[in-house]
């Protein structure tokens, strides 16, 4: 082979090389993030740092059934299993961890939710709210809401939070399907341009819905403690945002979006090439092995001016029956004791929170009522 053939011949490799992985970074949407997390600046190192972990659990016991043997199957194991193998772990201030079910409101049912609000009370739990909605409007989703918090304050306990506005009852959010502000490009699963105006109107202080990837309702903005504004007509507005900072708050029209770790693991590679897309999921497809501990900390958002503040935001879908298994039978254990052995270590704290409870750290923060 001449040189001139050689260099063809390599060239047109890497011309195929390059066009399957753009093809496998559009086929996973990455086209979406990538950019962002390429232009990212990595955390500087900080003198005791406190590690917050929150679980964020898209709790849907009947998955869209109407089967209420294997949804009340799903709950009693949660029921018996998390309050044993949470108890035998404790923070850096001695609490063990608190999961936060959000629960969806077309899955009601007062059996399953009197149940999570007596794990709620015994401190092993939290309930906050859910939805799966397609072709809606902003008067459906409002009066859906609305209902639907009344109901988990007045008949089963929850939500008992103070609200400076009369009659309010704040609460914390999880998309369903992960199309927050009707941010699919068809228009699935949501419907409701400026639907986070409609959350703000009805008392959500934060929302905990991303990060999405590898769907296409996936932001720009990654890795992120921010502010975004809904508007009028307009999709995915949260696709941008005001990061928080430490003496400032949001606006009254304003949403909090606390977003759980986005980016590439190198460690875990397609065909020993293409590194998997790290996106907070805890399952049995996406078991929280100890290496994943680290990268979770490396990308985890901070809040500006209080940068020793680490929030690590996790998700899962706890009620389906192979992550159910997978987290409860060694799981949650293993992941809870790879945090204690890093982070109860000379220069550290952690601590185990509820979604909520992160929402008010943050907003401790912001407003200079915490150090």
């Amino acid at each position: 082979m001449s040189a001139m053939s050689y260099l063809y011949a390599v060239l047109i490799l890497g011309l195929l090389g390059a066009a399957i992985v753009f093809a496998g970074i559009r086929a996973r949407n990455m086209h979406y993030w990538l950019g962002s997390f390429v232009r990212r600046q990595r955390p500087t190192a900080q003198p005791k740092t406190i590690v917050y972990v929150a679980v964020a659990d898209h709790y849907e016991p009947y998955e869209g059934t109407k089967d209420s043997v294997a949804a009340y199957r799903r709950l009693q194991r949660w029921v018996d299993t998390y309050p044993v193998i949470a108890g035998a772990h404790r923070d850096s201030v001695g609490r063990h961890p608190c999961h936060t079910f959000f629960y969806p409101i077309e899955e009601y049912d007062p059996v399953v939710l009197d149940a999570l609000a007596d794990l709620t009370r015994r401190g092993f739990g939290d309930v906050d709210v859910h939805f799966h909605h397609d072709n809606d409007t902003a008067e459906s989703l409002r009066a859906s809401l609305l209902g639907f918090t009344k109901t988990l304050r007045e008949r089963h306990g929850l939500l008992q939070r103070e609200s400076k506005t009369p009659g309010e009852i704040p609460y914390t959010f999880v998309h369903g399907n992960w199309a927050l502000d009707n941010s699919r490009p068809d228009g699935r699963w949501c419907g409701v341009d400026n639907e986070i105006k409609v959350l703000v109107e009805t008392g959500c202080k934060a929302d905990f819905t991303m990060p999405s990837a590898p769907s296409d309702t996936q932001t720009r903005k990654i890795n992120s403690i921010y502010f975004a504004r809904g508007h009028d007509g307009c999709r995915k507005s949260h696709d941008t945002g005001r990061d928080v900072a430490v003496g400032g708050w949001g606006a009254p029209d304003e949403l909090l979006l606390v977003q759980g770790p986005l980016g590439l693991n190198w460690r875990r590679r397609k065909l020993g090439l293409i590194p998997k897309i790290e996106n907070a999921e805890i399952s049995a497809d996406a078991p929280p092995t100890a290496d994943r501990v680290p990268l979770w900390f490396d990308l985890a958002p901070r809040v500006g001016g209080a940068e020793r503040h680490v929030f690590i935001k996790l998700h899962t879908h706890g009620a389906q029956d192979h992550t159910l298994t997978a987290l409860l039978d060694g799981g949650l254990s293993a992941m809870w004791s790879e945090l204690e052995r890093r982070y109860m270590a000379p220069g550290y704290e952690l601590r185990y929170v509820s979604c909520w409870e992160m929402y008010q750290q943050i907003r401790s923060l912001a407003l200079g009522e915490a150090q």
